[in-house]
């Protein structure tokens, strides 16, 4: 009993280290959770964003952070926002994918 107490002690005092790529991709998720909650269903050609979407979805399931494919992934979405066909919805969508990119961009600050 009393070892339980002591390691829940030492576990609080630890703090997880967080990396740059640890960063990137915690950025990136609140992006496309951002982005997904304003597409609006009833445009043409969003279609291919909600497609985007579950990709993106999928890579960020990983455990492992491999930029290559984050940056194949923004180029990817840059295609997808081109085949919307309302402009306000693809201003709103091109300003996420500028927000994606100064996700990967991010670093952790050093002391």
């Amino acid at each position: 009993m009393a070892d339980d107490s002591v390691s829940k002690t030492i576990n609080k005092g630890l703090k997880k280290e967080i990396t740059d790529f640890g960063l990137q991709k915690k950025s990136v998720k609140l992006i496309i959770l951002h982005m997904s909650r304003k597409i609006d269903k009833d445009i043409i050609g969003i279609n291919h964003v909600n497609e985007w979407l579950e990709d993106m979805n999928q890579l960020l399931a990983k455990e492992e952070y491999v930029r290559t494919e984050y940056l194949e992934m923004r180029r990817k979405l840059n295609e997808a926002i081109e085949r919307v066909m309302d402009v306000e919805m693809r201003s709103k969508l091109r300003n996420s994918w500028y927000s994606y990119g100064r996700a990967l961009d991010k670093k952790v600050p050093r002391n």
